[in-house]
Parts: structure tokens; sequence; C-alpha cells
């Protein structure tokens, strides 16, 4: 490696940089601007002026053009590595996990112990592997789904993206209709409605994902503040009433199970996106510290905060203005209704807990953009930030029309997110691990490896592991719509049998596939 200089901004500048002068990176700035010619159709002087305006945009407005392509070496330059931390906190600390802790006693009939235990095991756990995995950016300069070609082929890895693609559109829907809600709230929807909220909340958040990398970690650096303030005010408001808990019967094994695998869907899914954020920052970083800061980052705000909604969950039903704040505006009105006693500073407060949510939704709509990217080969030529455009209207479009049954949706939602993203995160890891012997080497040392299907694994192996696992994972689930045979004994163990059969199967598939493939 080559010495390098850092900057007032923690940027690390290689000496390379400077001896290559202004026009080394011209030819890869072009290289990285490439997609024009989807929409000049051969026209030179439209294929010109698009890519002068990329140009402005990058330099004077700082959008990130780079799409999912790895990052080389002397790009990642990012030495601030705390900042790793301020994004997973900013992007948890909001109404989601609130929401989610409701979620237990209001739906899962559970008690506020029983609720916080789950929640507090289930989230240390779950939390693991997207940490771990987030240390993998700084080392390959890989988007997550992009490493996963090294596991499932340039072309099966296209399954599992679309499987992401809907998980984290799922986020993105569920986070506009909160936000939405809250902003309804603050005048009872007469001011502004749920609709009008839900399109609010997504503009703002399409403007910092638009942005790309750098306004976003800027954004999420500094968003955490008044989101924390805004939530200890409204605990703080409605605070003597959270001890009004419903009386409810001992906590059942299916309870329990069930509502941990829902918990744990809430953060297993991080894990398939964790090294997006990660990419630029310089390869010496410290995996330790990449991994605690993400850990810490994502786990301790959404354990106290998913407490704080069991607890609020558990109140609601014996407080009249709490419940009928939840049954116009769900979690957002009952927030409200607690500060209602504050009058108008409490509906600004409520304000400022709707804008909370922009911290995860434009994290999540960032990683979108780059997924899109990835579903398709030829979609790469497409420019990411025109994504951003295309995502912000499916989101309003679906979020307006799911907000009529929120609680039901998300249920439904991440009951079922988990057991995919579990299957990933066996294979993806045993691959890394027992495969590959944990050398990040393997990724890197052909920097063109990445891009040819034919050198890369064919993904049998992966795809089978991952496919077969369902063969117990269904008999094991435990949804509103569908209670599998084990399940109904034990409760949802869908995940965890997800992630070890997955593991389980794939070493044999996988060499029996090296054998007969020899890649």
């Amino acid at each position: 490696m080559t010495p390098a200089t850092a900057d007032a901004e923690g940027v690390v500048s290689s000496p390379r940089d400077e001896e290559e002068g202004p026009n080394a990176g011209r030819e890869q700035g072009r290289k990285e601007k490439d997609g024009a010619g989807v929409y000049a159709s051969g026209d030179e002087s439209r294929t010109s002026s698009l890519l002068s305006i990329l140009d402005v945009l990058e330099k004077r407005a700082g959008v990130e053009l780079r799409g999912c392509q790895p990052v080389p070496w002397d790009k990642r330059t990012v030495t601030q590595y705390a900042n790793i931390f301020t994004l997973w906190f900013s992007m948890s600390c909001n109404l989601l996990p609130i929401t989610t802790g409701m979620v237990g006693t209001l739906s899962f009939g559970l008690g506020l112990r029983d609720a916080s235990l789950v929640i507090l095991f289930f989230t240390l756990l779950s939390t693991i592997p997207v940490a771990y995995m987030c240390t993998w950016g700084p080392r390959t300069g890989m988007r997550q789904l992009i490493q996963a070609r090294f596991v499932y082929g340039k072309y099966f890895v296209s399954l599992f993206i679309l499987l992401n693609l809907a998980t984290l559109t799922g986020f993105s829907i569920v986070d506009s209709i909160i936000g939405g809600q809250a902003l309804s709230a603050v005048s009872s929807g007469t001011t502004i409605n749920a609709t009008v909220g839900i399109v609010i909340i997504a503009l703002l958040s399409l403007l910092v994902s638009f942005c790309g990398f750098r306004t976003l970690h800027k954004y999420e650096k500094y968003a955490w503040v008044p989101a924390l303030l805004a939530i200890v005010i409204a605990t703080g408001c409605g605070g003597s009433d959270l001890s009004r808990q419903s009386t409810v019967p001992p906590a059942t094994v299916q309870q329990v199970l069930s509502f941990g695998g829902l918990v744990a869907s809430f953060m297993l899914p991080w894990a398939a996106l964790a090294s997006d954020f990660s990419t630029y920052m310089h390869p010496t970083a410290p995996p330790f510290r990449i991994a605690l800061y993400t850990y810490i980052g994502l786990a301790l705000p959404t354990i106290l905060l998913m407490v704080l909604g069991a607890a609020i969950g558990g109140a609601t039903p014996n407080i009249p203005s709490w419940q009928a704040g939840y049954e116009s505006n769900a979690a957002s009105g009952v927030l409200a209704a607690m500060l209602h006693p504050a009058g108008g500073f409490g509906r600004f407060v409520t304000v400022v807990l709707a804008f909370s949510m922009v911290g995860n939704l434009s994290a999540t709509m960032y990683s979108i953009t780059l997924n899109f990217q990835m579903l398709l080969p030829w979609l790469f030529r497409v420019q990411r930030i025109l994504f951003s455009i295309v995502i912000t209207a499916i989101v309003i479009g679906v979020a307006i029309k799911a907000a009529s049954s929120f609680f039901t949706n998300l249920e439904n939602f991440l009951g079922l997110i988990g057991y995919w993203a579990a299957a990933f995160i066996g294979v993806v890891v045993t691959d890394h691990v027992w495969i590959r012997g944990g050398d990040f080497a393997a990724y890197t040392e052909d920097e063109a490896l990445w891009d040819e299907g034919k050198r890369l694994p064919m993904g049998w192996a992966a795809l089978g592991a991952s496919l077969g696992c369902l063969g117990l994972v269904v008999p094991c689930m435990y949804q509103i719509w569908f209670t599998g045979p084990i399940a109904a004994r034990t409760g949802d163990l869908g995940f965890e049998v997800a992630f070890v059969l997955s593991a389980g199967l794939y070493v044999p598939l996988r060499y029996l596939e090296k054998r007969v493939c020899g890649r």
C-alpha cells in the first residue's frame, strides 16, 4: 500500500492520485457515467449533453454517480469510521422500532416483561451477522449483493436481489406510512392527511438518496439528535401512563418464538445491504471497530425503542385518548396523543418525530437504487440517480393504499422477510468463512472477476442450499395466514431453521459443484 495522507474531513489521498494529475480520473469518470448512451440512441450531441449534466451534478452538487461497480482501492478514502455508527444509529432512531415493539403487546398479546426479554435476546443475536458483513465493504469495495455473486453466480444472484428489492421497498413503504401518519396526527388530519404526509416524507428522502453516499453519511451524522430528543420528550409527556399495562396471561412458547421471529426479521435483512454503507471506507479500516460501531449503532436504539413501543402498546387499550389516536393514525396517533398535553410544542415535536423517518427511508432508498442496477446486467448502464426517482414513485403509490390496514400489513411483511434473509446469511457467511477461509483476496486479486459470469461459481450449490432448506422451513412457519405442523407446537422457528440448514447444505453442495463444474 502506498503512503497516504488524511485531509481535514477524514478522507485519505494517496500520492498516486497527485502524480497522475487532474486527468487521472477523467477516463474512469467517463466509464462511471456510462449509461448515457441508453438514452441517446446514438445521438452524440445528446450523449455529450447528458454527460455534461452528470459532470455538474457530481462536481458541484456532490452527487454520487458511481453505481454498484466495486470501488477501487484508491477511491476508498474515508477514514471517519465513526460515521458508520451514526448512520446505523440514525437509521434506527425513529418511529419504526417503536411501531414494531407495539406489535408484541398489541398483536401477540405478550406482557411488557416478556416482550422486553424477547426484544433484548433476539435483537442481540440477529445483529451479529449485520455487524460482521459490514466489515467486508472496506476490504473488498463491493456492495453486499455484488460480493454475493462469488457465491450465487452472476445470474442466480438476481433472485436474491429481487427478494432484497421487495424487502427494502416494503420497509420504505412502512417508513413512509409511519411518517405520513405522524404528520397527519399533528392536526388530526384536518390540515395534512396521511396521503399528503406520505408524499412529503418520501420526497424529502428522495433528496438525500439521490445525492448518494457522502450526503447520506453527512445527513445521518446529525439526524439522530432531534429524533432522539423528540422521542425523549414524548416519553416524558406520556411516561406516567405507561404503568397502566393490560393484564395478560403468561406467555406461551408459541408467542415468544413467533414474536422473536418478527424481531429477527426486523434486523436480519440489513445484512443484505450492510457493506453498501462502508464501501468507500479505507481498506485498512479496523474490522473490529467497524463491526462494533455497526453493532452498537443498530442494536442499542432498536432495543430501547422497541421496548418503549411494547410499553406503549401494552398501555394503549387502557387509555381512551391513546386508543383513539391508535385507531386514527396507528402508532403515530398514539405518540401524538402522548404529546397532546404539551399543546403547540407537542405538535411541533410530533412533526420532528415524523421527519425522523427520513433517516431510515433515505438510507433504504439509497440501497434500493443500487439493487435496481444489480438486478439485471444491462441495468448497470442506467444511472443510479434515475432509480431514486423510480422507487420514490413506487413507494408513494403503494404506501397510500397500504396505510388503510397498516398493522396487519406490517406484521405480514416482517413475518415473511426473515426466512429468505436467514438463508442468504447462512450461505454467504459459510462460503466466506468455510470455503474461502475468510480470505478477502479471493474477491479482489482479479479486479474483473466480479463481472465475468463464466469464471464465477455457477451458483447451483448456493441456490440449492437456499431453496432446499425451505422443505423444513415451511413446516416451521407461524404466520397469520399459515401455521406449519411443527410451528403449531413450538411457535415460529423458520429463521433459525433457514440459517442452520442452508449453511449445512451448502458445504457439501459447494464441494460437489466445484468437482463437477471446476469453478
